[in-house]
């Protein structure tokens, strides 16, 4: 039965073999995620957050640029209403929040008291009872006047510049201080003659 099998003859041509696929070139990777060692993980990963970071930093002092520098403080000076307004002997604390002033009247004037001690910065109160300043900080004391005499602080309050606008109201100008003791407080400007 073999033999009734046709037999495939010689001289026929033979089906021409399926090209093999070439081979693709390996692509060579800058690194291999299985040879990258922990030290060139940290590398890369240290130059990932320097460039993030300089990129934020740009980013925001360009924008910072673009929006003006104010400063949102009260103005140096300010009219401080008519000495009428001023009872003889009175501590007037209306400025003391807004602008850092008290503002005493005497028998002879006016004169704006710093309401920074000259000890360490606070704010010291005034206690109309005891008639003094007193530091909630460290205690120091002062009197109406200004004058130190009591607790740590080293000099008397500051004054400042006191003068009449031309409407008549008191002008007080913070850009000018006075220190008691190096005698500026002798200085017309450091007291309003009313």
């Amino acid at each position: 039965m073999a033999e009734d099998a046709p037999k495939a003859d010689a001289s026929a041509p033979k089906p021409a073999p399926k090209p093999k696929p070439k081979p693709r070139p390996k692509v060579q990777l800058a690194w291999e995620p299985t040879q990258m060692s922990r030290r060139d993980w940290l590398l890369g990963a240290s130059w990932i957050s320097f460039s993030f970071s300089a990129l934020v930093g740009t980013v925001f002092y360009i924008v910072r640029y673009l929006f003006p520098n104010v400063t949102y403080e009260p103005p140096l000076q300010f009219k401080a209403g008519n000495p009428g307004d001023y009872a003889i002997g009175r501590v007037d604390e209306r400025f003391k929040e807004s602008f850092g002033v008290w503002v005493v009247r005497n028998e002879e004037g006016i004169y704006a008291l710093s309401t920074t001690c000259t000890h360490l910065g606070c704010t010291p109160n005034w206690l109309e009872n005891e008639q003094k300043f007193k530091c909630p900080c460290h205690g120091s004391g002062f009197r109406k006047t200004g004058i130190n005499f009591e607790g740590p602080a080293p000099r008397p309050l500051e004054r400042y510049r006191i003068t009449q606008a031309a409407d008549g109201q008191v002008l007080v100008d913070k850009s000018q201080k006075f220190q008691e003791e190096k005698g500026e407080w002798d200085k017309p400007e450091s007291f309003l003659y009313v």
